[in-house]
């Protein structure tokens, strides 16, 4: 039978480097210790908050130290557990580290309480005193502005104590899926391969359709066993967010997730209709996929296949990456040469081993290089998750060289915007440079993937997932069978030209996004802004290219939708929804023109 490698046998070049936050498990025990021992030293500012501007300056300073260790120490005991999900030492690293960001969350609430009850003028005078707390002019603003949902500091403080407990369906999730389910083996190409979260999409694309349609319905029949599991960590990971927002005095959860970042529920309501008066395109693409396979139907298993026909050619990890940094050209030499340092330096974990982790992501700290989490393929779609991931890191990389720790985070609002820059990039850069015609209809048929499973799949994703709260905010029950009938019921509104079968309803249950209340539309929005960005890029060059690492060096000082005006994108309009779909629809028709 075809197994995941071990970890030990990938060679340590393709594996990250983790000693640029700790050199061994040893020195992050020290520094657990070490911060744990003083949390208490955050006490002595309680109720002194707003007493004097250095007295405001120095426990800004305290909380921001002990914040920076809290992450490194959260950050490395998260990265060692996704190397393996079932080595019970890095659970408990990872279960302790969460203990600590809670605590150190808790130790510190009484700060932004205190701070909302002094008179904004006070604020403005303290920044006259002390040129030190310039840096915060907009945290302060934010803080403020946020007066109406923060409740009392021990309110706070419990809250902050609870956020374990209200992260927990999370968790549990989590680890039946990377750690306790195991999906069955399926004969492929004469062997059996066993499916995992990481292999399922690159099975879905094999070229026999048979092979397909058996990966699917094994796949999908292993969830059927554990509907009524997820199906209660689910209700209850919504239930958190509804009661979250009502601690917070917000009528809705979703009113509450995009306050955090200042988005209007208006944005979150255009992408919906935008996109729902779209479909036609959508269909379109389905269609084409439908006429290229050579099929009667266009069926759930097909969804992925690409439209060559057959399999997409391989793309080793090297040259991928290569591909990567060269696309990124018109980016700016600085951006270019960073992320190929990067890369020698061992920012990206590479390869899929047995239990590690499944899919990717980009982590790090703002004391750390950044790392890239991927399960690398060799082909096309790996090669473009490379790139997405990338686009994270050189965000981080350039926010923590221009922002203070303070706006070092960024909203996912612009965080999605980044790494989609590259994906395009990416895809304009192979079409324009690769004379193979085998390799360029691969590259065409995987970015209009991206855009299918982006924009199109995402929002599909964030009306389901705001149907369920809005739901159980109305005192409707989760039950699995409703959820059910929700998905299909929205997949069939989506996918129209195709013939959906009972499998797919669950298909719910595989995102783990949805353990992150109204995050999935952030993607449809991203994709939307980055193909903007892109377009102002090649067309005027290095202006709209200084513009855009201006955005990327902003942090969070700013809201998402003012950072990306700086950019030169107004996402409060459906216009660059509109012109994502105008986007997508070409590169159909440029397709249609290889056939």
């Amino acid at each position: 039978m075809s197994s995941v490698p071990e970890r030990g046998e990938i060679a340590e070049e393709y594996t990250w480097d983790l000693t640029d936050l700790f050199a061994d498990d040893e020195a992050w025990e020290a520094a657990y210790e070490a911060v744990e021992g003083r949390l208490s030293e955050l006490e002595a500012y309680k109720g002194r908050v707003t007493d004097e501007a250095e007295t405001l300056q120095a426990v800004l300073e305290l909380r921001e130290e002990i914040g920076r260790r809290v992450e490194n120490v959260a950050s490395y005991a998260r990265m060692r557990r996704d190397e393996d999900t079932t080595d019970g030492t890095y659970q408990a690293y990872w279960a302790r580290a969460q203990s600590l960001s809670a605590d150190a969350a808790s130790a510190a609430s009484f700060i932004e309480p205190e701070l909302q009850k002094a008179d904004p003028e006070r604020i403005e005078a303290f920044l006259e005193e002390n040129q030190d707390l310039v840096e915060y002019d907009h945290y302060f603003e934010d803080v403020l502005r946020m007066k109406p949902h923060t409740r009392s500091p021990e309110v706070e403080a419990l809250l902050a104590d609870l956020s374990e407990v209200t992260g927990a369906a999370g968790e549990v999730y989590t680890m039946l899926t990377n750690a306790d389910v195991e999906f069955p083996a399926v004969q492929v190409d004469a062997e059996d391969r066993r499916i995992t979260l990481s292999n399922f999409t690159t099975l879905q694309k094999h070229p026999d359709r048979d092979v397909r349609r058996r990966v699917y319905e094994a796949f999908y029949d292993e969830w059927a066993d554990y509907r009524h599991t997820i199906g209660t960590a689910y209700e209850n990971s919504v239930t958190a967010d509804t009661k979250l927002a009502e601690a917070r005095h917000y009528g809705t959860a979703r009113e509450a997730a995009l306050d955090g970042p200042n988005v209007p529920a208006e944005v979150y309501d255009t992408l919906l209709d935008t996109v729902e008066a779209n479909l036609d395109v959508l269909h379109r693409h389905a269609e084409l996929k439908r006429t290229c396979l050579g099929v009667d139907e266009l069926r759930m298993w097909d969804l992925y296949a690409p439209m060559t026909g057959e399999e997409t050619p391989d793309v080793e990890y090297d040259r991928a990456a290569e591909y990567v940094v060269e696309a990124v050209a018109p980016l700016g030499e600085a951006y270019r040469d960073r992320m190929a340092e990067g890369l020698e330096a061992r920012w990206v974990d590479v390869y899929e081993t047995a239990n590690k982790q499944s899919g990717a992501y980009s982590g790090g700290t703002y004391d750390s290089q950044p790392y890239v989490l991927m399960n690398y393929q060799d082909d096309v779609a790996s090669m473009f998750t490379l790139a997405h991931e990338l686009g994270h890191s050189m965000h981080s990389e350039f926010t923590s060289d221009s922002q203070p720790h303070v706006y070092a985070s960024y909203e996912i609002f612009v965080a999605e915007v980044a790494s989609t820059v590259n994906e395009a990039l990416l895809t304009h850069h192979l079409l324009e440079t690769v004379d193979d015609e085998r390799f360029r209809r691969a590259v065409l048929d995987e970015y209009l993937e991206r855009f299918r499973s982006t924009l199109f799949r995402q929002t599909m994703f964030a009306d389901f997932e705001h149907r369920a709260h809005e739901s159980s905010e109305a005192g409707e029950a989760l039950t699995p069978d409703r959820l059910d009938e929700w998905f299909r019921e929205v997949k069939a509104r989506y996918y129209e030209p195709a013939v959906l079968d009972e499998h797919i309803a669950r298909e719910w249950m595989r995102i783990p996004h949805f353990y992150r209340a109204y995050y999935v539309y952030q993607y449809a929005t991203g994709i939307s802004a980055a193909n903007a960005i892109v377009d102002r890029i090649l067309e005027a060059g290095e202006p709209a290219a200084a513009d855009y690492r201006e955005f990327l060096r902003s942090g969070s000082r700013g809201y998402p939708l003012e950072l990306l005006e700086t950019a030169g994108i107004d996402m409060s309009s459906p216009e660059p929804i509109e012109a994502a779909i105008d986007t997508y629809d070409g590169l159909v028709s440029e397709y249609e023109s290889l056939r």
